[in-house]
């Protein structure tokens, strides 16, 4: 893969990071002033996590069939459409379909580039690649709620921007010629998506549980934490301070972590940094002091803070080629089942359990992706293309 290519395609998924960024802060404070409830609120965000997960099935089959750049182009073009139709219809229930399209869009435009840097990644950078990949995300979702002030000026604002830069760096996808996955060379043709979703799942589940996990913690942190803090007595102002820690080393460490995992091992690289990650949080839960949070913060957001991408080149040191796309569309699927499961599960922790230590649930969940990791075993590829995994 040329560097203008992987230039290309790491372009588009920041703007699509800063797209989802804008979205989530701009909606809610539209809302809230318009007199919405929180519980409408907090529904209609969960359109574009419900939007992935209603179009991550269907996804496989139209990339063998056409290639990644028509995915990339109909998904960007959906994403484009439905942000500039936020201007024009003013209804909170066609917004949440918006919401579900920009989500399907989406979908379809990082299923299709992770896919294609995944699948022409040599071994030997296949976690820088990713790792970079990552972080354009990290860094153009951490742009999007910039927006915000604009909203003061007109409300139509945010979309319109985020709109027309987002056509910009659509237009650079026809710059690129299109490309199919591999398919095996034992592969019948009665062979279909559910038999490689199966097969992926039997050789690369482990790698499914970091993408899991990263998906419970940022929203559960995003979610449930400010919630917890506002109960632990710490100002709205500290927790405005403590909860981008975590972002920003995420941000800091992403792409470090991308080259030594490239040297050492996926494997052996997500045990550190999810037992790093376990400490801190049980630090920040023994010590929850706005100063202990703070560091606590940055340092698990330096560990932690990269298993997504982490846990999406380690499937493909697990997978062969061929089920590389049903792979990726698994650690999406995974990913946000826990993005969903995170805010969830922590509220319903905290409303059960009276005196409960959110930290300490986080600290459980880390430890069980861990123990997954460092015992768990999938099975061999049994045919020859593959390459083979010991654990």
């Amino acid at each position: 893969m040329s560097r203008f290519h992987f230039f290309i395609l790491v372009l588009l998924v920041s703007i699509s990071g800063f797209s989802q960024g804008m979205l989530l802060p701009v909606i809610s404070i539209i809302f809230e002033t318009q007199g919405e409830s929180a519980a409408v609120n907090g529904l209609h965000a969960t359109g574009l996590y419900i939007g992935v997960l209603l179009a991550a099935p269907f996804m496989e089959a139209p990339l063998r069939k056409l290639g990644f750049k028509p995915l990339i182009v109909i998904g960007g073009a959906l994403v484009i459409v439905s942000l500039f139709s936020f201007i024009w219809l003013q209804s909170v229930w066609i917004w949440f379909f918006l919401r579900l399209l920009i989500g399907i869009g989406d979908h379809m435009l990082h299923f299709s580039t992770q896919t294609w840097v995944t699948s022409r990644s040599s071994k030997q950078n296949r976690g820088k690649n990713l790792s970079l990949y990552g972080l354009s995300f990290g860094l153009g979702f951490a742009a999007g709620p910039f927006m915000v002030p604009l909203v003061q000026s007109n409300p139509a604002l945010p979309f319109i921007v985020s709109g027309c830069i987002s056509l910009f760096a659509w237009v650079f996808v026809f710059f690129l010629q299109n490309e199919y996955p591999e398919t095996s060379p034992h592969e019948t043709g009665t062979e279909n998506s559910f038999s490689r979703f199966y097969q992926a799942v039997l050789l690369g589940w482990i790698a499914f549980m970091p993408t899991f996990g990263y998906g419970f913690l940022e929203t559960a942190l995003n979610g449930s934490f400010p919630v917890y803090a506002l109960r632990l007595g710490i100002s709205v102002d500290a927790v405005a301070l403590i909860l981008p820690a975590f972002a920003i080393g995420s941000i800091v460490f992403q792409f470090p972590l991308g080259i030594i995992s490239d040297k050492y091992g996926r494997r052996n690289v997500l045990l550190i940094i999810l037992l790093t990650g376990a400490l801190c949080f049980l630090t920040a839960g023994l010590f929850p002091s706005p100063y202990v949070l703070g560091c606590c913060f940055f340092i698990a957001g330096m560990a932690v803070g990269s298993t997504f991408t982490l846990g999406i080149s380690y499937m493909t040191d697990l997978l062969p080629s061929h089920l590389l796309p049903a792979g990726n569309l698994l650690c999406g699927i995974s990913f946000s089942l826990g993005s969903i499961i995170g805010p969830i599960a922590g509220g319903w922790y905290m409303q059960i359990f009276e005196n409960a230590n959110l930290f300490y649930f986080i600290t459980f969940v880390l430890s069980v992706v861990w123990i997954a990791i460092a015992f768990g075993k999938t099975k061999h590829p049994s045919h020859s293309g593959s390459h083979s995994v010991t654990h």
